[in-house]
């Protein structure tokens, strides 16, 4: 009789400072199935110390409820706006210490292997992304906000990746 294999709780994170999402996944070594997903959203007139720490904090309660054994993360992109990245950086830095604080690995992807793992890929656009994470999961609709299905996307690429 072959040996059952213990589920492994991935999350998946794209970082920002206004948005960041969340999913939560299972890979119980016969497929992937979906837990959770969510958004933390911060306040554009609230100080930017404030909102990188309301991340932290409600990154620190997922990780809390999940209990994750891997965690997978957008990598920054900008193009031509550096100054638009700075702040994505920052909530990246609070995030990846909450999850090193708790000695989850951490595997950063790009957006193009994101889109690829998904969807087969790399040119693929957000809608492309998102319909195909809903076939993956077997949800019923696609997953909102748009950062909850990216991170879900995240997750997803960690798992078929056996990161």
């Amino acid at each position: 009789m072959p040996r059952k294999t213990a589920s492994r709780i991935i999350l998946g994170i794209d970082p920002g400072l206004a948005s960041t999402g969340w999913g939560v996944l299972s890979d119980n070594g016969g497929g992937i199935q979906y837990i959770d997903h969510g958004a933390i959203t911060t306040k554009a007139d609230s100080r930017r110390a404030d909102r990188l720490f309301l991340i932290l904090q409600c990154i620190r309660a997922i990780i809390e409820k999940h209990k994750p054994c891997a965690a997978a993360i957008e990598t920054l992109y900008f193009g031509r706006n550096v100054t638009s990245a700075i702040p994505v950086a920052e909530a990246r830095g609070v995030i990846s210490a909450a999850i090193a604080e708790k000695g989850i690995p951490l595997h950063e992807l790009t957006p193009n292997a994101i889109k690829l793992g998904v969807t087969g890929s790399a040119c693929a656009d957000k809608k492309q992304v998102q319909k195909m994470v809903q076939i993956i999961l077997g949800l019923d609709k696609i997953p909102k906000p748009d950062h909850a299905a990216d991170a879900l996307g995240a997750a997803i690429c960690a798992v078929n990746s056996k990161l």
